[in-house]
């Protein structure tokens, strides 16, 4: 198992709110710029029709009810009746149209990461779990959700809200008004502190839920293995480990919420009651109208309930930059893989490709290659054995410049490799590897990887080559049939063929099949081997074989043990040399065979 369960790095949050981060979410609103001012001038409306109500209710008491002005009273209820069918109609609109504004910008997060994801070299996908890219594209992206549909005009309209309480209290009595406001430095202090502690928080849970979903993808792609091993009680108690952090992580935020929310209700009671002392003692030495004491009271209760709306928005804020610090983490990364500023036009020769002095390491350890060297000439067959761990698959990584060597140089039709666009490269091969990779879709999409300019007729026709019709023509829907995640509704064998297909379907001058018979049946290994030479004909081809009966033809065989080129040759060749690694290799296979079918 890997170590995707281990603690998360612990990082320091920044203090604050991070202006770069906020900068940067901008971009993805910024083509709905025009919609988003919209939606402000509509809050900035509904933050002043919701103080306007308490005000209109001190003009009813002071200047129509105390003086039984009836029809004067008559209006003021329809004015404030008119005004809460236009907070009402203009909060509609404005929700409506943030949530509109929010889902497209998160349609275009979505599709940078993907597209940014796609374009990252093979070396880390190595290194990072894919639970863990998928929580970014997943849950981290949805934890924006809220900040950008409607939390930030919810902010910019409570604090507005907040402003146009304060601005009418001090116009109706500003004595009573700072009596109402003795709490907010105690409020202010409160606020701070809770902002402090809840991004902490927020960052930890953010960690937790990419640990979870870590351990999560690798078990159920490894569920077999864990059965088999009979693993369950002990996978369990880590998974238990791992899932009480998470809970842990979520109660730490629950607890600092759990904390401010009362103290905010205290603050605003202890207002209301300073209100009510300071007003009401004035209202009975004719200070204060009843009508301006029964506004503050409305208003006190108004000023407490945005400071609490803010606090859960500043909840979805720091949620939302937690995740936004992880979403441009992955988009941040830069690949390894460079192209060059001044690339050469597409490669269009035959396909000759050299090796010069190649060597290469994964990390700074001992290399996987040293001083690898040869030629495959256009039309020729090489194939490479040797043991596991021997740098066989290597070789494919570079020349396809999954990574780039670190010594020496990869060279097709006379230029170096890195010199060409990554596509044009890579689009001259036909690739077949071990591991097959089927998607969710019908058989003709995952020959064809939606790419038009490939017809039924072509797939039929190459189908019939690599002789993969017969069984694809018995399936319900033939080319039609819709294949289940990974395949999962066909053999192993079946899949590779389909593989197969796909691989020759783009009709590539080069090649390359990695160990692609080794999951593959007898019968199936049969049908492979029969279509190589119609498969190989014309093309430049580099086989990386374990089974030696399918590389017995080939016009050079490479024999690499521990990232070094030991013996090459013809199958003949190679069987002539007494107590050579081919000859071994050739004589183990074959009696562990004979032994099998004795």
């Amino acid at each position: 198992m890997s170590s995707t369960g281990s603690k998360p790095e612990e990082r320091k949050p920044k203090k604050g709110v991070d202006r770069t981060l906020i900068r940067r979410l901008s971009v993805f609103l910024r083509p709905y710029f025009g919609w988003i001012v919209i939606a402000l001038l509509l809050t900035v409306v509904v933050a002043w029709l919701g103080p306007l109500r308490p005000y209109l209710t001190q003009i009813a008491v002071d200047d129509h009810i105390a003086k039984g002005d009836v029809p004067g009273l008559a209006r003021i209820i329809g004015l404030f009746a008119l005004v809460l069918f236009g907070e009402f109609l203009l909060l509609a609109v404005t929700t409506y149209l943030t949530r509109w504004i929010g889902q497209g910008a998160l349609l275009r997060m979505r599709t940078a990461v993907f597209a940014h994801i796609q374009s990252l070299h093979v070396q880390y996908f190595d290194r990072n779990p894919i639970g863990r890219l998928i929580t970014r594209t997943t849950s981290d992206i949805e934890a924006l959700s809220d900040l950008l549909s409607n939390g930030v005009v919810n902010i910019i309209g409570d604090s507005l809200r907040i402003l146009f309480i304060v601005g009418f209290m001090f116009l109706l009595d500003w004595e009573l008004t700072l009596v109402a406001l003795a709490t907010l430095p105690l409020l202010i202090w409160s606020t701070l502190v809770f902002k402090r502690l809840v991004r902490v928080a927020f960052l930890n849970v953010r960690d937790q839920v990419a640990r979870l979903n870590s351990f999560m993808q690798e078990h159920i792609n490894g569920m077999s293995v864990v059965q088999l091993f009979g693993r369950e009680r002990r996978e369990a108690e880590r998974f238990d480990t791992i899932n009480t952090d998470h809970t842990a992580a979520h109660i730490r935020t629950v607890f600092i919420f759990a904390v401010f929310w009362p103290v905010v209700e205290v603050l605003s009671s202890i207002a209301m009651t300073l209100v009510i002392w300071y007003g009401g003692a004035n209202s009975l030495e004719s200070g204060v109208s009843f009508g301006v004491l029964l506004a503050f009271i409305q208003y006190v209760r108004q000023f407490f309930q945005p400071i609490r709306d803010l606090s859960d928005q500043f909840n979805t804020l720091q949620s939302a930059l937690a995740s936004s610090e992880r979403i441009f983490a992955v988009l941040d990364v830069e690949s390894v893989v460079k192209e060059d500023p001044d690339p050469l036009p597409a490669p269009t020769g035959s396909g000759r490709i050299e090796f010069r002095q190649v060597s290469f390491r994964y990390t700074e350890q001992e290399p996987v290659l040293r001083e690898i060297s040869f030629d495959l000439e256009p039309g020729r067959m090489v194939a490479v054995v040797g043991a596991t761990g021997a740098g066989k698959t290597t070789l494919i990584n570079l020349l396809l410049r999954f990574y780039d060597v670190n010594e020496g140089s990869i060279l097709l039709d006379g230029h170096d490799i890195r010199r060409y666009r990554l596509h044009d490269l890579r689009s001259r091969f036909g690739l077949v590897l071990q591991d097959n990779a089927l998607f969710s879709g019908s058989i003709l999409d995952n020959i064809t990887l939606g790419d038009p300019a490939i017809d039924r007729d072509t797939v039929v026709r190459t189908a019939r080559l690599i002789e993969a019709d017969r069984f694809i023509e018995r399936l319900p829907g033939g080319y039609d049939f819709q294949l289940k995640e990974r395949g999962g509704s066909l053999s192993t064998g079946q899949k590779q063929l389909i593989c197969f297909i796909r691989a020759m379907v783009y009709d590539p001058p080069i090649l390359i099949l990695d160990e692609a018979t080794s999951s593959v049946d007898t019968e199936t290994e049969h049908l492979v081997v029969k279509a190589f030479d119609n498969m190989m004909k014309g093309r430049t081809s580099l086989v990386i074989a374990h089974r030696l009966s399918t590389i017995q033809h080939a016009d050079r065989i490479l024999v690499m043990h521990k990232g070094e080129v030991r013996e090459q040759g013809t199958h003949t060749e190679l069987l002539a040399v007494q107590d050579g690694i081919y000859r071994r290799l050739y004589e183990l296979q074959y009696r562990d065979q004979a032994s099998v079918y004795s």
